[in-house]
């Protein structure tokens, strides 16, 4: 329970099926990361308690707070740190749904004598028996859909979690919240990453790694253009906030840490129809024997794009677009569907134009 209106709609909902339901929330806040942090109305902040244990009194369920600061800090904030310094864009939410909500997270549950785990992500998990598998199918509410983040769910994962809401739009979820009589129920959605509430990615790296050094933008062909920020505020096909006038729009094209130079170049670099990815989990199946058409999406608010998938050694894919996608990402997860079932996904390696 994060304190927010859709997991505190997932244990009221389950507890009227007849569920026996315990709330839990993993205490996932650095105190070391300052006042802001603490006391910021984010998911991680003190207040998600305060909120998650208000509405488990008004549901008259069990409560508890799992401490696992120390886990968080390991598997996402320094993870999240580490990708940025080798000049690729991490998505931290799909590290913590794999390592701490679905694996340490859930081993906690069953340690303590549940069942399942269930959480207020906004999709579905069916089981088909004619694969002797679980799926992981889309939201019935396309918009809410959080699918993209939930790839890496394995087996033994999807056996274990229920996924209440996957059936409602989120304006359902909210009536339901009125009708449970919820404090939460007009509590507005959290929108940035937890553990950096004002959504300054620089500002943060920079506290937790001392690195202030300024870097050069430099063009396509290596030429100086001006003087940057520090390589790791930028993203590939970021165009906004550069700082510089060379007379025509430049976007990020590539990021090189080794040398703390941010390459700019015209629109049409940044699109490419193919990429390499790595890091590799499916759900239908074990493992991608052959070429599969699917669609993809390179990022969690991309639009999907019909491509055919690849198998390549060392538990890596090929990605072939039929229409050129803008600013592939090294570092965020691509995702295959086959209608509204998740295929699977895996972190983009490379970009090949």
């Amino acid at each position: 329970m994060s304190g927010g209106v859709d997991s505190s709609v997932a244990a009221a909902i389950l507890k009227e099926e007849g569920y026996e339901v315990y709330g839990a929330t993993m205490q996932i806040w650095q105190n070391e990361c300052g006042e802001e942090l603490i006391t910021g109305k984010s998911c991680c902040s003190i207040y998600a308690v305060d909120d998650a244990r208000k509405v488990a009194n008004i549901l008259d369920i069990p409560y508890y707070v799992f401490n696992m600061k120390d886990d968080f800090r390991k598997i996402v904030i320094d993870y999240f740190i580490d990708e940025y310094i080798k000049g690729r864009t991490p998505n931290p939410c799909i590290m913590c749904n794999r390592k701490i909500k679905f694996e340490l997270f859930l081993k906690k549950a069953i340690a303590i004598g549940m069942d399942y785990i269930a959480t207020g992500h906004y999709a579905i998990i069916e089981y088909d028996s004619s694969l002797n598998r679980y799926l992981l199918k889309r939201s019935k509410a396309k918009e809410k859909d959080q699918t993209y983040v939930l790839y890496n769910m394995t087996q033994e994962m999807l056996s274990k979690t229920l996924f209440p809401l996957g059936r409602f739009s989120k304006d359902e979820v909210r009536k339901l919240a009125e009708k449970f009589k919820l404090p939460v129920a007009k509590k507005p959605d959290s929108q940035e990453i937890c553990f950096i509430p004002d959504n300054n990615y620089g500002k943060f790296i920079e506290k937790e790694t001392g690195i202030r050094e300024d870097g050069v933008y430099v063009d396509t062909e290596g030429n100086i253009l001006g003087k940057s920020k520090a390589y790791y505020n930028y993203t590939i096909g970021q165009r906004k906030g550069l700082g510089i006038s060379t007379g025509k729009r430049m976007y990020v094209v590539a990021i090189k840490p080794e040398e703390n130079k941010v390459v700019l170049g015209e629109e049409g670099k940044i699109f490419a129809d193919a990429l390499i990815a790595t890091d590799l989990n499916f759900i239908p199946f074990d493992k991608l024997e052959s070429e599969i058409e699917v669609t993809a999406k390179i990022r969690y608010t991309a639009k999907e794009a019909k491509a055919k998938i690849v198998p390549m050694e060392n538990n890596k894919v090929l990605v072939k677009f039929y229409e050129k996608q803008r600013a592939i990402t090294p570092g965020q997860s691509v995702v295959f569907y086959n209608n509204d079932i998740v295929v699977g996904g895996g972190i983009i390696e490379k970009a090949l134009v």
